[in-house]
């Protein structure tokens, strides 16, 4: 894979909102990964800002608004299908509003020691913790349908956009 001159088809966000010792998750009903565990999130609208596509997907997913919102980290994916996204992840501390279930995603509050990583994607692994513990990331995926076939992880100490 030749991540130089690699192109998305299509950009993303997500926005995990951690508050005590609890994150804030979703079952996706449909989509790209419907059935597994990931946060809020969802791609970016004409003329959106990442941060703006980050707080509209959590409002609409699960009712919301993250608070304190920081970019913490991207993520590359190809796909063996052809299939690409660059997806652009949050971390909030805080939230104001009511919790609800929609058509799109079931939330659920998980222990930070328990985040159900086997339902997961496979790549959540590899960078949400240390993410959660404070760093920055940049990460390529590749994926032959919900297999992980390659990675590489790069992190930075600070919060910020990560160093590449």
């Amino acid at each position: 894979m030749n991540w130089s001159t690699w192109q998305p088809r299509e950009r993303a966000t997500l926005c995990f909102i951690v508050k005590d010792t609890r994150i804030l998750l979703i079952r996706k009903k449909r989509g790209l990964g419907a059935g597994k565990i990931n946060g809020p999130g969802g791609r970016l609208e004409p003329g959106e800002t990442t941060l703006a596509a980050a707080i509209r997907e959590t409002q609409e997913e699960v009712g919301l608004t993250p608070l304190g919102v920081e970019e913490r980290g991207v993520l590359h994916f190809q796909f063996a299908d052809g299939y690409s996204l660059h997806c652009t992840v949050f971390l909030a501390r805080d939230f104001t509003g009511e919790l609800i279930e929609t058509d799109e995603a079931t939330p659920l509050w998980c222990d930070l020691p328990a985040i159900p990583y086997d339902e997961m994607w496979e790549d959540d692994q590899h960078w949400l913790p240390h993410m959660i513990a404070g760093k920055s990331f940049q990460a390529w995926f590749e994926f032959d349908g919900e297999r992980m076939l390659s990675k590489d992880v790069r992190f930075a100490d600070s919060p910020g956009r990560p160093l590449a």
